[in-house]
């Protein structure tokens, strides 16, 4: 059996684990980033943290094949360079070279978006599909997209950035600099400004009072109220699932995945939000008579999917012979 190293790095944590090649993740630990510090400091430690955990599953680092990171921002994984993170004190850093300073072993890195989709597809709701998009709905929308059971990122592996597709010609500023993009209408911040928005159009609702409950706007406010009966709160959830539905039936159109993967914490309103969200979805992509059709299902992976996804991604680079020396 062989063994990889997986690291998920994110601005508050590094989450490293060994994962076998069936995608079973064996052990794993987790230390705070510290994003504050230099890139050397953080790095140092991605490369501890895996010497740390090999010794922790009873391995060697002779047992492992290679080192996997996902990581937020733009890589370059032929000079094993994490190009730019808005995250982090990362610019054009050299994190093959030194992780390798650390660990001795081949190092390979892609964005976490596209780690996590990985994982869907090896170990996931998308295991045993060659074709496969994973768009997870948080703070931002990120999405991943498996072609042939590898990541397409594009030639600069920058793509698959979905969440800054126009949804809306000219609508709501994003931070990306573009006007209207899908993560503006369909992340769970969207969701918890527009919840506020509606709430101010009529203060004695019921999603005045939710919110005042929930100490802040956010992307449960809307559902709670609309199991309580508010009609505004409906609308809201409605208006939701409608900007929800065209954005995953534009990533339907593009790739046309045999699986389409949905995540984030607001799947876990359950089918108040799954079941429109399914309805409106299959009813707009054009699939065309006869042709078989998409099937959309919730990300199994939780937490541990960059973890995995980054493992997978080194193991699927060593069997394409990519060099991460």
């Amino acid at each position: 059996m062989a063994y990889y190293v997986g690291i998920d790095l994110g601005g508050t944590n590094i989450k490293t684990g060994v994962v076998d090649s069936e995608g079973n993740l064996i052990n794993k630990i987790k230390i705070k980033t510290h994003a504050e510090r230099t890139m050397e400091e953080i790095i140092h430690d991605m490369g501890q943290t895996a010497l740390d955990v090999i010794k922790d599953a009873g391995l060697e680092v002779s047992d492992i094949s290679a080192i996997g990171i996902g990581s937020p921002g733009t890589p370059d994984n032929l000079s094993g360079v994490l190009v730019y993170s808005s995250n982090l004190p990362f610019n054009m850093a050299p994190m093959r070279k030194l992780i390798r300073e650390v660990v001795d072993l081949p190092v390979y890195i892609d964005n976490d978006a596209n780690c996590a989709a990985m994982a869907e597809a090896v170990a996931g709701a998308a295991k045993g599909t060659k074709d496969s998009v994973t768009i997870t709905l948080g703070t931002g929308v990120g999405a991943g997209v498996i072609v042939n059971g590898r990541i397409y990122s594009g030639f600069n592996q920058a793509g698959s950035e979905f969440g800054h597709t126009v949804l809306v010609s000219g609508g709501i500023q994003c931070k990306c600099g573009r006007k209207g993009c899908f993560e503006q209408y369909a992340s769970a911040s969207a969701l918890a400004r527009m919840t506020k928005e509606a709430a101010d159009e009529d203060p004695n609702s019921l999603l005045t009072e939710v919110i005042a409950e929930q100490g802040a706007p956010n992307a449960k406010a809307a559902f709670i109220a609309m199991r309580r009966g508010d009609k505004k709160a409906e609308e809201v959830i409605d208006k939701y699932t409608d900007y929800l539905a065209d954005g995953l039936a534009n990533a339907i159109n593009t790739f046309m995945p045999e699986v389409l993967v949905v995540g984030g914490g607001v799947c876990n309103e359950g089918d108040p939000l799954l079941i429109p969200m399914r309805e409106k979805t299959m009813s707009r992509p054009y699939f065309g008579p006869g042709v078989p059709k998409t099937e959309i299902r919730l990300a199994q992976m939780g937490n541990d999917a960059g973890i995995v996804g980054a493992a997978m991604m080194g193991m699927t680079c060593v069997l394409d012979n990519i060099d991460g020396k």
